[in-house]
């Protein structure tokens, strides 16, 4: 067994203990989501409240390992292995994390639930944007448009731009946070603005880049 895979396996079992030790400290009532401004505005059950973020680990564990073995473009994952199983690694730490803010704050600690978790999401991207790059064409992680799939040059011009704008929207994310009294009110937008502009961009980017590429190869064929 892999190393990484017996870390994502630890991490899944810590998730599980930290549930199991709590669950009787927890509310009848949860809270489950909270705002811009880090007020509650959602509840769920104890049960679900407790084991929902360790079974999904478990479900995204699975699915994690599954996909290497599935993926038809298999052939490519030892080529970014590392970086593979890193942003795996990355996400299962970030969800335990999430899982555990949540478990402290229904145990009546008060914090800014935002703050808590506006700057793992920043890490998150940051190592996404540094990831990126070496991620080669697959069918489950990336860039995935027609365009990138159909080819290795478009996929490694998307992935390159791309990288490199997960990576300012991770440092975006830190700043806003210097300014989040100020910025609070428009918060949803702040965060949803630059996503929708990410997807945009790289889709039209890739196309772009796609349009090119197929522009060459009619020019040499005449």
């Amino acid at each position: 067994m892999e190393k990484a895979t017996i870390v994502m396996l630890l991490l899944v079992v810590v998730a599980f203990a930290v549930s199991f030790y709590f669950y009787p400290n927890m509310p009848e009532k949860m809270a489950s989501h909270w705002n811009a401004k880090g007020e509650v505005d959602g509840y769920m059950s104890r049960f679900w409240g407790t084991f929902m973020m360790p079974l999904i680990n478990l479900g995204l564990l699975g699915l994690f390992l599954v996909i290497p073995k599935i993926d038809p473009l298999k052939r490519n994952y030892p080529a970014f292995k590392k970086y593979y199983y890193g942003l795996v690694l990355i996400i299962l730490v970030f969800m335990l994390y999430i899982h555990m803010v949540s478990i402290i704050a229904n145990l009546g600690y008060i914090f800014n639930m935002s703050y808590a978790v506006l700057f793992p999401i920043a890490f998150l991207f940051l190592f996404i944007g540094y990831a990126m790059p070496n991620i080669k064409r697959n069918w489950f992680m990336g860039i995935r448009t027609p365009w990138t799939l159909s080819s290795d040059k478009v996929w490694k011009k998307t992935h390159k731009i791309g990288g490199f704008l997960f990576l300012a929207y991770g440092v975006f994310l830190i700043a806003m946070l210097l300014f989040y009294e100020i910025v609070v009110d428009y918060f949803f937008w702040i965060i949803i603005g630059p996503i929708l502009f990410l997807v945009t961009f790289t889709l039209v980017y890739s196309y772009y880049i796609y349009f090119q590429e197929e522009k060459k190869k009619r020019g040499v064929k005449k």
